[in-house]
């Protein structure tokens, strides 16, 4: 027989992935030991359980498919495609397993390329799946800095949105929206005035954090029942209701130190043109507070 002069880089071509294995095809097998395909799989069939699945095993033709997408040469697809069996795959325990069977000075400097060419096959993969992984590494962390960035500005635009904002008639539901996002910043205690105030507050305040104190100071024209603020704390404690005629703007308090300035009462937001602004000076926040 004439001994194949492949060198280990083409027979490194000639390299599989299959099942997270790196597997040579039996036909390849044959032609580096100048065999014929049906020989080698007829060593393989009478000496079986010198074959496990860890040494050779039979593709599916899925996994053929896949071997298929990895060839690159037309004249090899063809070759492989037009096999009317579903081939064999050798792993390099297969490949010395087989080696040994033939029994020939030819099959054992083959096996010795073939194996070489496992060991620079899984040297490059190694090296690879390193620098893969720090690739991926350092995309995640991109990945998660840009999170953070679009998170810090989506912050801003909020506060900024938070701090003075114009509604026009129709906008009742932006309107809400912001009132929800300001009772939400309350860790602590939630102070609204409010002179002309009714239920709707209270779907409002049921968005607050858990433990929450809220507390409404309105005059006797609000409109709100005793028996709606009593099934409220049943479920999300703590509603406070006092009478005062002592103001006449509205506002609210987030945790004794922001406050808000609404152009309008809370239920009656975005029906006609108001605003609602940040008030930044402590000291007017502290006599608000102490009224």
């Amino acid at each position: 027989m004439k001994e194949n002069s492949l060198s280990n880089e083409n027979i490194k071509n000639l390299i599989y992935t299959i099942r997270g294995k790196q597997v040579m095809l039996d036909s390849d097998v044959a032609m580096l030991y100048n065999y014929e395909t049906k020989k080698i799989n007829q060593t393989i069939n009478r000496n079986k359980e010198r074959f496990p699945e860890e040494f050779c095993f039979k593709l599916t033709e899925r996994e053929l498919e896949i071997v298929w997408s990895q060839i690159v040469t037309t004249s090899k697809n063809i070759k492989y495609k037009g096999r009317k069996y579903l081939p064999y795959v050798f792993t390099e325990q297969g490949i010395a397993m087989l080696s040994g069977l033939l029994k020939s000075n030819l099959s054992i400097k083959v096996s010795i390329n073939i194996i070489n060419a496992f060991a620079e096959m899984k040297k490059f993969l190694m090296i690879n799946g390193q620098v893969l992984k720090r690739l991926t590494n350092i995309e995640y962390q991109i990945q998660e800095n840009n999170k953070k960035i679009n998170n810090m500005s989506n912050k801003l635009q909020q506060e900024q949105n938070m701090n003075q904002r114009i509604f026009f008639n129709g906008q009742i539901y932006d309107s809400y929206l912001l009132i929800i996002d300001i009772i939400k910043k309350a860790n602590n205690k939630i102070l609204i005035i409010d002179n002309y105030i009714n239920d709707s507050i209270l779907k409002m305040l049921t968005k607050k954090k858990n433990n929450v104190e809220a507390v409404i100071l309105t005059s006797n024209k609000s409109n709100i029942e005793k028996l709606d603020i009593k099934k409220f704390n049943e479920e999300y404690p703590i509603l406070k209701i006092s009478k005062t005629n002592k103001f006449h703007d509205r506002f609210i308090v987030i945790d004794d130190k922001e406050m808000y300035h609404l152009g309008a009462s809370i239920k009656d937001l975005g029906k006609k043109c108001s605003g609602i602004n940040k008030i930044e000076n402590t000291e007017i926040i502290e006599k608000i507070i102490s009224l």
